[in-house]
């Protein structure tokens, strides 16, 4: 258990004191198709959408907590991880004044959403080996850095954290320690959530756009303390999470066997691409992965991304990132898809 955090030192002082906007379902919440509503403004002809959805979305987040055996108020819902991501940083971080810690190579949107929200970004690249280097982390640290970000297992380089060092910055780190879990339900290591009431400055991010096959929907899940969940709620959109949304989650959450299938098949196709890809001559290595992409290292990135697109294959070129040097990222496609990659990659010179 983490000692002396003290959350409200970390908020920033005008959402202290916010109040946030009450939407028409706020006020009043026992729906029921007996009931008049004119309380909204919405047009009271009925198309399936023409009522404002959930603004808590009850249903889901139900759904969710029995999945992931946590408490309703320990989740946010967001438009997409980068809503949820925004909505820390906003909540968190005051602007021109605050800042954030990124690890490179990580996932781009961390140093978007600072940018675009005035704060500073201090980088401590990943080790050789693509783990944190904690002493240095920490020693970049202040009082005004306010949030670590931690994406694991990690994008681009696929693997996931060791659990150890993880746990030595969520005790000394004096700010908020965000660990991102797109790819979690790909990886072996147990997710974070279950160990949210041992460490008070910890945030959980998922999504459903990985696993669950639902990236056109655009969900994003933020697990943490009932404390920091009520702060997050007081700042997000009422209706963030449209009605469209909430029932094709609802719909899949409800079929968790689905999930479990098509992750099966991926990690099946991932075994296989890794096994095809250390026989290719234009590449030097190929890195374990925890997710459901791979990346390698080749002879010449840039080249070789050329060449599979002239093929009608498009990969992602990372070379430009840092540690990533020469490297492409493949994601794990239907074996149909795999196959035509590993023939492509199989036919260049």
């Amino acid at each position: 258990m983490k000692q002396k955090f003290n959350l409200n030192n970390l908020i920033r002082e005008n959402i202290k004191s916010l109040s946030p906007y009450s939407s028409a379902r706020d006020e009043y919440k026992e729906v029921s198709g007996s009931m008049v509503f004119l309380d909204a403004n919405e047009n009271p002809f009925n198309n399936g959408v023409n009522r404002y959805p959930d603004p808590k979305q009850n249903q889901v987040k139900t759904q969710l907590s029995k999945l992931k055996s946590i408490s309703v108020d320990n989740i946010l819902l967001g438009n997409g991880s980068d809503e949820v991501l925004d909505l820390i940083i906003r909540a968190f971080c005051e602007p021109n004044q605050d800042s954030v810690i990124t690890l490179p190579p990580t996932y781009g949107m961390y140093e978007v959403l600072a940018n675009v929200n005035a704060v500073e970004i201090i980088k401590i690249p990943l080790s050789s080996n693509f783990q944190p280097q904690v002493d240095k982390i920490l020693k970049a640290s202040s009082k005004a850095t306010k949030l670590l970000f931690l994406c694991s297992p990690n994008n681009p380089t696929a693997n996931s954290f060791d659990t150890k060092q993880i746990e030595l910055l969520l005790n000394e780190f004096e700010g908020i320690v965000v660990i991102d879990e797109a790819y979690i339900d790909f990886s072996k290591a147990e997710s974070w959530i279950q160990r949210l009431d041992e460490f008070p400055n910890l945030i959980v991010t998922q999504t459903l756009s990985k696993a669950y096959g639902m990236a056109g929907i655009r969900l994003g899940v933020c697990y943490a303390s009932k404390a920091i969940i009520s702060i997050l709620n007081r700042i997000k959109p009422p209706y963030n999470i449209n009605e469209l949304t909430q029932v094709k989650a609802l719909e899949y959450l409800t079929k968790p066997h689905l999930v479990i299938e098509d992750v099966r098949r991926i990690l099946e196709q991932r075994d296989w691409l890794i096994s095809e890809l250390k026989d290719i001559s234009c590449i030097n290595t190929v890195y374990d992965s925890d997710a459901n992409f791979i990346l390698v290292s080749v002879d010449n990135a840039t080249a070789r991304y050329s060449e599979l697109v002239s093929k009608g294959i498009v990969v992602r070129n990372r070379t430009n990132q840092p540690l990533c040097e020469n490297c492409l990222r493949f994601t794990v496609g239907s074996q149909m898809e795999n196959i035509k990659l590993i023939t492509a990659l199989k036919s260049l010179k």
